[in-house]
């Protein structure tokens, strides 16, 4: 288990990582594209990623639209592994 980061220290974070916000215990970024498959494609890559790390998002798929949370549960909050994964998200996509 981690260690839960200060509010202090998330807003630090986030503010290294573009597209990401603070919701609730988590944080999120909303991925948009043309279309469904794109979306999907999308949506794959993130899961290589996932096992890759053994941390794995939230993900909603709304059509085009791709929604990912990053929490760490059994830490009740987000950590570092919520952040490193955040910035692999953010390299990953370019």
């Amino acid at each position: 288990m981690s260690k839960v980061l200060t509010e202090s220290e998330i807003d630090e974070a986030l503010a290294q990582l573009p597209g990401w916000h603070r919701d609730g215990n988590s944080i999120i970024r909303v991925f948009q594209f043309t279309n469904f498959l794109e979306a999907m494609a999308f949506v794959s890559k993130i899961a290589t990623l996932a096992e890759a790390a053994n941390h794995h998002p939230d993900i909603t798929i709304n059509y085009n639209k791709v929604t990912l949370g990053l929490v760490s549960h059994d830490s009740g909050g987000v950590t570092q592994r919520d952040i490193r994964m955040a910035k692999a998200i953010n390299d990953a996509i370019g």
